[in-house]
């Protein structure tokens, strides 16, 4: 299958949350240093500014869940920001990109969402990627005073308004929400046309067109995941009918961890699959994985993933 020549990396979760109150967050920047000295390509962090008390929405794939899914706490889990998380992590890393899977971008403000992304972009010298979608939670968007129902228009609008913010000198811009003429907001971010867009989704009209427009890369959700060499073949069709035939798109394929027998992750068997998920489209690896505590240990293990991987993707 064709598509993107880049080379498949591995990308793997910051765990930026916790169920209980810590003492302090300081292993959060001593994991992101592992990661970085490890050699993973890009660490990633979730986003929720707030919850209601309806959780087990978060199961029910029409409102925008995944079948079975479970949140890792409970409504009064303590969720860090997770674009002032990567601006921690970017101040103790070096190499590694810095990425959000995902962040409700809509529930953000765009001008500032645009401003906060291009800041993050030039302090970490071109290394964010921003990976965005429209979320399952009602009352974060009630919380926010934004209609959940609109949740996929107010996205486009969101990503519309940062992208003419990072490409134009002198901007204009005007929808049936927004206009402003003769806006200049500097530094622009460092990569080129601006901070990349990865959009979450699964294969539907609505999620074709927004990768179509705005997407460097596609985080299947749903049964697309769970199958993506069709999900894939899918979406690449969905898109073509909305005039960008070229796939030139970055795919995310998620590999869960394999143990051994003694409980340890065994990274020989986690990273066998990794020839039939790039053989099918797959460029971007993630692996559900969360480091242990123990720093050593969590190094161990870092370091052999990777040159699994390594070999895995030759």
């Amino acid at each position: 299958m064709t598509g993107p020549t880049t080379a498949p990396q591995l990308s793997m979760g910051l765990t930026s949350f916790s169920a209980e109150a810590l003492k302090d967050w300081d292993s959060l920047l001593d994991h992101a240093r592992l990661y970085d000295r490890a050699g993973v390509d890009r660490l990633l962090v979730s986003d929720h500014i707030a919850f209601g008390e309806r959780l087990e929405e978060y199961g029910r794939p029409e409102v925008g869940g995944v079948s079975g899914g479970r949140q890792p706490t409970g409504p009064d889990g303590h969720w860090l920001e997770p674009m002032t998380v990567l601006s921690a992590v970017s101040s103790v890393t070096s190499r590694v990109r810095l990425g959000t899977n995902i962040l409700q971008a809509a529930l953000r403000r765009p001008a500032v969402l645009a401003k906060s992304a291009a800041t993050l972009d030039v302090l970490s010298k071109g290394r964010l990627d921003l990976g965005v979608g429209v979320g399952w939670q009602r009352e974060e968007y009630e919380a926010a005073g934004l209609d959940f129902e609109g949740r996929g228009k107010l996205l486009d609008h969101t990503l519309a308004v940062c992208r003419t913010l990072w490409r134009e000198q002198r901007a204009d811009f005007a929808d049936d929400r927004l206009r402003f003429e003769a806006v200049h907001q500097m530094p622009k971010p460092v990569q080129p046309g601006g901070v990349p867009v990865w959009v979450s989704g699964t294969v539907n009209r609505a999620v074709a067109r927004r990768l179509a427009r705005f997407g460097s890369g596609w985080i299947p959700w749903g049964p697309a995941a769970a199958d993506i060499r069709e999900g894939i073949a899918q979406m690449r069709r969905a898109v073509a009918e909305f005039g960008r035939e070229d796939w030139d798109i970055q795919v995310v394929g998620t590999l869960p961890v394999r143990c051994s027998d003694d409980g340890r992750p065994d990274a020989g068997a986690t990273f066998a699959q990794v020839p039939a998920l790039v053989e099918a489209g797959v460029t971007d690896v993630r692996v559900p994985w969360k480091a242990a505590d123990d720093l050593d240990q969590a190094a161990d293990e870092l370091a052999a993933f990777v040159a699994a991987f390594r070999a895995a993707a030759k």
